[in-house]
């Protein structure tokens, strides 16, 4: 299953996988919401998932896939390297991580792979990438599932007050909360944990 809002880089995809005698591309889609449809009715054995679709996080869209396809697995494909956003999708399950400069060989060999071996991860990214990613110190901890909620609603402009009605938890727990996240993300304000959060995809951005 392809996922990705450049439809000509899904037809080149498309053509390239199709061509291999162990592989075939059962369907496509231009969002994340049309993708998890997708994945409900195929159950596909490989997600390939860009992290710059236009409806919804990558996250979100992973756990989505992984609940409704649980046999997926997810290989990003994406031109953005962020090391706490490949940290945070690899905490969501995914099996690898593809700089969208990788070759065709090397796609089709990480979707193997990831088919062969059940703990196998991929990674296809720059030597400084890497070297950032597999040191634990120089990126924040993962956000929690309550935190990334509250940082979602912090997007939508919501007060402490409003928030902990809608997650119906004390105003107090929800201050201890994005202090949390303000140490993890290394904000210093509100906007700058929600910007820093949009920009590592790890929360939609507000409409």
């Amino acid at each position: 299953m392809l996922i990705d809002n450049h439809t000509l880089l899904r037809e080149v995809v498309r053509e390239a996988l199709d061509t291999e005698p162990d592989m075939a591309v059962v369907g496509d889609a231009a969002s994340g919401a049309s993708g998890i449809l997708h994945c409900m009715t195929e159950q596909p054995d490989v997600v390939l998932l860009d992290v710059s679709i236009p409806d919804g996080s990558a996250t979100e869209t992973v756990h989505a896939i992984r609940s409704i396809s649980p046999n997926a697995r997810v290989l990003i494909v994406s031109m953005r390297e962020d090391p706490l956003l490949v940290r945070q999708l690899l905490d969501c399950g995914v099996r690898g991580y593809l700089n969208k400069s990788v070759s065709r060989t090397d796609l089709v060999s990480s979707i193997r792979a990831v088919c062969a071996d059940d703990i196998r991860i991929v990674l296809h990214v720059s030597a400084e990438a890497l070297t950032y990613i597999a040191s634990a110190s120089n990126y924040p901890e993962t956000l929690t599932k309550r935190e990334l909620e509250i940082l979602t609603l912090v997007s939508k402009a919501m007060s402490n007050r409003q928030i902990s009605r809608r997650l119906t938890i004390a105003e107090g727990t929800v201050k201890r909360h994005l202090g949390t996240i303000f140490t993890k993300l290394g904000a210093r304000s509100r906007l700058d944990a929600v910007n820093k959060a949009i920009s590592n995809g790890l929360i939609a951005r507000a409409v």
